[in-house]
């Protein structure tokens, strides 16, 4: 196939212990507040990450080729079309998806692909979805606008509560028709038992849905087979998060899951036939993606898959584990910082390299933004749309979360609480890590050097007269530094 002469042209394979040199980024220095320059340390990756080169690489060798999909006659539309479809295979593949049984959705990204599931799912009224309290607000709000919601419990430590599923469905009598849960979170990097949950779920005659968009990045997911008691029948993830941030995300299901009715958005591509009185839909996953895709991301995110698949995901998920128990071991001591979700560096290999954490007495806003201005490390801030999970993390009760409502509509979000995370990929080292909690050491000892002004309606922190470059611009010294 001509996709194959499309693959990167390096000659190197990629590994663990190479693959840092093929992270478009990861070696580029960024100013700091004192003038200097220094290597930017990258430790957002449960937002997003970077490209790889093979991507960018495989994406250059096509845009030449590059043409409408579907009904274009060229050569160029022959081509665009072959590799847009084989991409879908390479990524329903990723996951486990079988050919006769399942179906690749794409959109934009998780958080449509969910929102399209929540539409399509063939819910009557009086039907009962289940979520958790550790969700992102993608796998939480789109379920209540679908059918009436009901949230499964979590432990002390964060875990999901198995036990109180196990009653929410015997007490729900056959009303539960969907339990939808994510594969990992993404402030705890707490795995989930999926093959448990998904045993509890059919056993009860309800359909299980996993958002993955933390959990497929890091570790091997499997959908499993249309019989199997274990399976999943909707999974939900997307390629920003696995070095191919070009705005794509998919939805794995059951063919014959879905409604066989109008869809939710429709126009180009859709229809087999349209008269002035009747439509006639195209069947899946056509009928569920109106408009031009996005053909371009697709390719780069099959192209990542590969990459990763290249490198091992066995291997991915071992090396990010040993950083997290590193980072661990790193900041035993240091008596302000109080992390949530991993705690035993021991037990690391449960957990995606996703560190959250506080400063006692230090605002996060104010903890992430020295990070980034002094230290030219990249971390997150908030409750990381998952304020349930957060309120409940940081035992901050109804009355609570009552007068910080209320707050937020006289002063802004500045009024919300928040922790701070760090969170490690595939390229990430044990000499970034040393780096960051050698600026954690710094700010607990007051030993920064910027003077810091908080906006009043976002709470964020910067210091005060410094600008930051744009983007190709020169670097001009920078006053009060």
């Amino acid at each position: 196939m001509f996709m194959d002469d499309m693959r990167c042209t390096t000659q190197e394979t990629l590994t663990l212990q190479n693959v840092r040199r093929f992270v478009v980024g990861a070696e580029e220095p960024v100013q700091l507040l004192n003038g200097s320059r220094r290597t930017y340390i990258n430790f957002d990756n449960a937002a997003s990450t970077p490209v790889l080169l093979p991507v960018l690489q495989r994406i250059g060798a096509f845009m030449p080729f590059y043409a409408s999909v579907g009904r274009g006659s060229g050569y160029k539309s022959h081509l665009s079309t072959e590799e847009f479809e084989a991409a879908r295979v390479t990524i329903g593949a990723f996951v486990g998806a079988r050919p006769h049984s399942h179906v690749v959705i794409f959109g934009k990204n998780t958080t449509e692909a969910i929102n399209k599931l929540a539409h399509r799912f063939p819910f009557e009224p009086g039907d009962v979805v289940l979520t958790s309290l550790m969700e992102h607000h993608s796998n939480d709000l789109p379920w209540r606008k679908a059918a009436e919601v009901q949230f499964i419990g979590i432990h002390e430590d964060g875990s999901l509560d198995l036990e109180h599923l196990k009653r929410l469905l015997e007490d729900n009598g056959g009303r539960v028709k969907l339990v939808a849960v994510t594969g990992a979170s993404n402030v705890t990097g707490i795995v989930n038992p999926l093959r448990d949950i998904s045993r509890i779920v059919h056993d009860a005659g309800a359909r299980l849905a996993v958002d993955a968009a933390q959990l497929a990045p890091h570790r091997a997911v499997d959908v499993g087979a249309a019989d199997d008691p274990e399976r999943i029948d909707f999974l939900t993830y997307t390629g920003h998060k696995m070095y191919a941030p070009f705005g794509i995300g998919a939805l794995i299901a059951l063919k014959d899951s879905l409604r066989n009715d109008e869809p939710d958005v429709v126009g180009g591509g859709t229809v087999d036939f349209v008269t002035e009185t009747k439509t006639y839909w195209s069947g899946l996953p056509y009928r569920e993606e109106a408009g031009t895709p996005n053909v371009v991301g697709a390719i780069a995110w099959a192209e990542a898959i590969r990459c990763m698949q290249d490198i091992g995901m066995e291997d991915i998920a071992a090396h990010e584990s040993q950083l997290a128990a590193y980072f661990l071991r790193a900041i035993n001591g240091l008596e302000p910082v109080h992390t949530f979700g991993l705690i035993d560096p021991q037990k690391a290999s449960d957990y995606l390299g996703v560190m959250t954490f506080g400063i006692a007495d230090t605002p996060h806003k104010l903890v992430s933004a020295i990070l980034g201005y002094e230290g030219g490390i990249g971390v997150r801030s908030g409750l990381f749309c998952a304020h349930p999970y957060l309120l409940r993390l940081q035992n901050i009760d109804p009355s609570s979360q009552d007068r910080i409502a209320s707050e937020i509509k006289d002063k802004g979000v500045s009024a919300l609480p928040g922790l701070v995370r760090a969170s490690f990929g595939i390229y990430n080292t044990e000499d970034e890590i040393d780096r960051f909690v050698d600026a954690l050491k710094l700010i607990i000892e007051g030993k920064t050097y910027g003077s810091y002004a908080r906006d009043p309606q976002s709470g964020d922190y910067a210091p005060i007269g410094f600008v930051w470059p744009k983007l190709g611009a020169d670097i001009p010294p920078q006053p009060g530094c």
